[in-house]
């Protein structure tokens, strides 16, 4: 009987320890970059997507930040809540409907100092109908989907 028990909690914990491991990161990273290398304080600071520097890195919230300049970065490093995409970077408009979606970078969007990202342009055509109220729901979905796959 103890030899069962053993193996159940055993395999029980394999479970969940490859469950948490299967969680996706609260950051949408594609080819191991936070918005696919792009510089997040250049959509602020010259309203453009602009491609940051492999010299100009940092690591921050489980993904690696690239930046244009050294100017960039260091504003980025005193504050990265101001300048980091909403929902990590993950699709605004999927966050509203409870789910993480992978996102163009062209589809940016600043709206009160924050910037957001969608799926593509069709969605952000939806998104843009009634963006306080996916922005409202989207903020709800976020704290229960940000760690799930």
């Amino acid at each position: 009987m103890n030899m069962k028990k053993t193996i159940s909690t055993a395999i029980l914990a394999t479970f969940i320890l490859l469950n948490v491991q299967a969680q996706k990161s609260p950051v949408f990273i594609a080819d191991g970059k936070a918005i696919k290398g792009y510089d997040p304080v250049a959509f602020f600071t010259e309203s453009k997507p602009v491609m940051g520097q492999d010299s100009l890195m940092l690591q921050w919230n489980g993904a690696t930040w690239y930046f244009a300049s050294r100017k960039n970065l260091e504003a980025f490093k005193m504050d990265p809540g101001q300048y980091a995409p909403q929902y990590g970077g993950y699709c605004a408009y999927g966050t509203a409907q409870g789910h993480k979606a992978p996102t163009q970078v062209e589809t940016w969007t600043i709206l009160d100092g924050k910037l957001y990202f969608n799926y593509n342009q069709k969605v952000k055509e939806v998104w843009s109908k009634d963006r306080p109220g996916m922005i409202k729901k989207a903020d709800q979905n976020w704290p229960m989907i940000k760690d799930k796959e």
